[in-house]
């Protein structure tokens, strides 16, 4: 799957550290992707973690010095290694979290090169945990991980489910490579001045729809559209990264591997399995993004089994075929006191064309802020890693959006749905 928001890691020098969990393995791809990427990456293994991955491997991928807990007091080193590190790194990324460091991390024991690191450095931090099932739901490791909450600069990412490495079946697994990039990316949009990561969706819950719906014309053929989900998936995870409690309903995505890891997902096919996710959903949401593509037709009878012969296939979808619903419509007169709703609008034409059909839409729907994005721009829009358009709220006030990575127009969009207005 091509994405360009790694672009983004361009000259960031990054700490990447390895504790000891089995994970560890997985660590020399992150770090051959993000300096493939155009970071500066230095390496820190723990002692138990270098018992799993060469630290001369991870030199050699970093085109660093790998350091170990031997280097800390090391009479090459003129200032004390974990301050001198501390101080360089703009973000330190620790894949693997083990138990044992996470415990010496979250009550302050500065034993060995990487606790006193964490210690020291107050920058943001990405914690990536990854354990046996048993030890993940320990209550003492649990409790170690909610003390981890209360630092704003770290953002965690808890393991997920899946066959481990003891041959257990369960929580433990470290997410995916693809979402740990995506964290680091978000976590340099989001920083705030006193490089705190913003954590102001939390205690709300945001509905997100994302991606194409599907309509059956028979077993063999389908009425859909372009849309690869990207930008609602991408509103998700930016939501979830800042605290937000996430339900996403989404149709076929066209997406990187590990990108749904961590929210709570409902995926569909039709407009009509949307339409009635939505109606369990809404209710519990005090915001919704309604970013899916939905289909404008569909035939009547979805249910017949039959393929339709080509020389007969023209006739009977001219006489078999009906308006979808306007889902976003529908949803604006069911909505529980003070929850705000975002539509978005796929538009062609000019400037002034998107703004126009935009103000109308938004006046005809009766959301409080549309997203007109245009889809006749190269390189921006459906399929694309970047978009842009028009925004516009309550009292035709709008503003245009110049083109940007949808990662970072999904943050934008977050901040427009907290003020509910522009």
């Amino acid at each position: 799957m091509k994405t360009e928001f790694k672009s983004s890691f361009k000259d960031k020098r990054l700490i990447v550290a390895a504790s000891g969990s089995i994970a560890a393995v997985k660590t020399p791809m992150l770090i051959s992707s993000l300096v493939k990427a155009g970071a500066i990456i230095k390496c820190v293994l723990t002692p138990s973690a270098a018992h799993l991955v060469s630290p001369i491997a991870l030199a050699s991928l970093s085109r660093n010095r790998c350091y170990l807990d031997e280097d800390q007091w090391s009479p090459n080193e003129p200032r004390p290694l974990h301050i001198a590190l501390a101080e360089w790194a703009e973000m330190i990324i620790v894949a693997p979290l083990s138990a044992s460091t996470m415990a010496r991390w979250s009550h302050g024991l500065g034993e060995g090169l990487l606790a006193s690191l964490l210690l020291a450095y107050e920058k943001p931090v990405i914690a990536a945990a990854a354990m046996n099932t048993g030890m993940w739901s320990n209550q003492a490791v649990q409790n170690n991980w909610e003390q981890l909450a209360k630092n704003p600069k770290i953002l965690r990412l808890e393991p997920e489910s899946g066959l481990l490495a003891c041959d257990r079946e369960g929580e433990g697994r470290m997410v995916n490579q693809d979402l740990i990039e995506l964290s680091i990316q978000s976590a340099f949009l989001q920083l705030d001045a006193e490089t705190k990561l913003r954590n102001d969706w939390k205690g709300k819950r945001l509905l997100v729809t994302a991606g194409p719906t599907v309509e059956a014309l028979d077993p063999a053929r389908t009425i859909t559209n372009r849309s690869s989900g990207k930008m609602g998936v991408l509103i998700a995870q930016a939501a979830r990264f800042r605290g937000a409690k996430v339900d996403l309903i989404h149709g076929p995505l066209q997406i990187p591997n590990g990108w749904l890891e961590g929210l709570k997902t409902y995926p569909i096919q039709t407009a009509e399995e949307m339409a009635g996710m939505l109606l369990q959903l809404q209710p519990k949401a005090n915001a919704v993004c309604m970013s899916a593509a939905v289909s404008d037709i569909r035939k009547k009878n979805p249910n017949d089994q039959k393929k339709l012969e080509k020389k007969f296939l023209l006739a009977s979808i001219a006489q078999d075929l009906e308006e979808v619903p306007d889902l976003l419509a529908e949803i604006v007169p069911k909505r529980p006191h003070g929850q705000v709703i975002m539509g978005f609008a796929a538009i062609t034409g000019n400037k002034d064309e998107l703004k126009r059909i935009g103000e109308a839409k938004r006046k005809k729907k009766g959301c409080d802020l549309l997203l007109a994005n245009p889809i006749d721009i190269p390189n921006q829009g459906f399929e694309e890693d970047f978009n842009g358009g028009w925004l516009i709220g309550n009292g035709d006030i709008s503003r245009e959006i110049p083109r940007k990575s949808k990662l970072a127009l999904a943050h934008e969009l977050l901040d427009a749905i907290l003020k509910s207005e522009l």
